[in-house]
């Protein structure tokens, strides 16, 4: 099956492709959802196992998906084991808190991470960002120096395997090698990557093992509440659980309490079985289509985007804009619209062209800020704003993120839209609130009460 045939036959697998949506003049058109890297839409081989499971639902199965989620990041089920959670953010403070760190003990990370991968350790020991380059590659040098410097009191190395800002890949398993090097461990946040990119712990006793990863079904295709934290099953059997409750005990008297095992120990109360259910069917099937067809089909959408990007002026790409190097990226675009402000340029795309993407700073300040070359005085001014409640003007960019249903046409119209609005060619009057930063049409009220309503027709 080649790659067109391929996206065809997937596109026909998401739920929601091609919904009709109101555009600001009253015409409908098919949503073209670019905003894949915050959340993707379910597959419907997700939507029918979720409808199939629920008439059987009632008491909690601890163990759905467990094997299909350890398959799918190549984790040895013998020796480790899958913390089933809400989300990565979860995933990442249930590690935290697990962390035994002595007093001068050091988390080392990098200025690109999300926040999660991020503020979850500023509570652990004091944090060490790694530099990054001007293009918003991690700085290898900078990163081997942190390492050299702090060997001996690193209680773990927390680094992304790609950015969802920038789509850059990281060489996780190079890092991998130079952590245990110094002696330390590595989570990796591979939520952004799991979509795209197929995802390998490799074995225990490999230098290049990945010794925690964490991801999310809501970005891989199953968006029911789900995260996975993937890690050795002994480290989790040496602290109590920061959660406690039901279903982590074996036994429990009024003096004694003995924990569960692994992973009930860590999953307390009544877990999202759903969820873990829908999870463990996403990667089932993305590891059915191959993730390497995946990655190749959005490695060439990424860099038909970008050699169109580069023939419409004012648009302004950051990161690694060059579209012969598609594959050392994921599906993700970060871009401006020179004398446009990004939160207008996304609401002109939604409201005028029918086309979702996200804006603002991605949940990754800084490595926008970065990216963004800011000068300090700006940046402490617009702190200084948002401290008082208005975000009027808000730094940051304008984000396409593509998913494995994602064609050429979905291209077509983000660029046909683009090019309009950086020629002032868009209709609308637009207003913005002082309080989010965001445009919304003046007057405009959008009909969501026609398409979707939890109130019955006799309400």
């Amino acid at each position: 099956m080649g790659i067109v045939e391929q996206t065809l036959s997937l596109r026909e697998r998401v739920v929601g492709v091609g919904q009709p949506t109101p555009l600001l003049d009253g015409r409908m058109v098919p949503y073209v959802n670019l905003d894949n890297a915050a959340s993707t839409p379910p597959l419907k081989e997700v939507a029918d196992a979720v409808a199939e499971f629920l008439p059987f639902y009632s008491s909690v199965h601890r163990g759905a998906g467990f094997k299909s989620r350890l398959r799918f990041v190549g984790a040895d089920p013998a020796t480790n084991t899958v913390i089933f959670g809400k989300n990565t953010t979860e995933a990442v403070n249930k590690l935290a808190y697990r962390i035994a760190v002595d007093d001068d003990a050091v988390v080392i990370t990098t200025a690109m991470e999300h926040h999660s991968n991020d503020l979850p350790w500023r509570h652990v020991a004091k944090c060490v960002h790694v530099g990054v380059t001007p293009e918003g590659r991690l700085d290898e040098e900078d990163f081997e120096r942190q390492l050299k410097k702090y060997e001996g009191r690193i209680a773990i190395v927390a680094v992304t395997a790609a950015s969802n800002v920038s789509g850059l890949l990281q060489p996780v398993h190079r890092l991998a090698r130079q952590v245990h090097e110094a002696g330390a461990k590595i989570i990796v946040d591979a939520a952004q990557l799991a979509p795209h990119r197929r995802v390998d712990m490799r074995p225990d006793d490999d230098p290049e093992h990945l010794d925690f990863v964490v991801l999310a079904g809501h970005k891989m295709y199953a968006p029911l509440g789900a995260g996975a934290l993937v890690g050795p099953t002994d480290f989790f059997l040496q602290s109590k659980p920061e959660y406690t409750g039901g279903g982590t005990v074996d036994a429990v008297t009024l003096d004694e309490v003995h924990w569960a095992g692994m992973p009930d120990r860590d999953e307390a109360g009544s877990p999202n079985v759903v969820g873990a259910m829908a999870m463990a069917k996403a990667a089932q099937v993305l590891m059915d289509v191959g993730m390497d067809r995946v990655a190749a089909h959005e490695a060439h959408l990424t860099a038909y985007a970008l050699e169109r990007l580069a023939n419409i002026p004012g648009i302004h790409v950051y990161g690694d804009a060059n579209p012969a190097t598609s594959d050392t990226r994921v599906g993700v675009i970060p871009f401006n619209v020179e004398q446009v402000h990004h939160y207008l340029v996304a609401a002109i795309l939604g409201y005028e062209g029918g086309v979702g993407v996200r804006s603002g700073c991605f949940c990754a300040h800084p490595y926008v800020v970065h990216l963004l070359r800011l000068p300090q005085e700006d940046l402490d001014a617009w702190k200084q704003r948002v401290l008082r409640g208005d975000k009027r003007g808000m730094p940051g960019m304008v984000r396409a993120s593509f998913g494995c249903y994602s064609d050429t046409e979905d291209v077509d119209r983000l660029l046909e839209m683009l090019d309009r609005v950086a020629r002032g060619d868009y209709r609308g009057r637009y207003e913005v609130d002082p309080a989010s930063g965001e445009y919304l049409p003046e007057g405009y009220r959008e009909p969501l009460a026609q398409y979707f309503t939890l109130e019955s027709a006799s309400d």
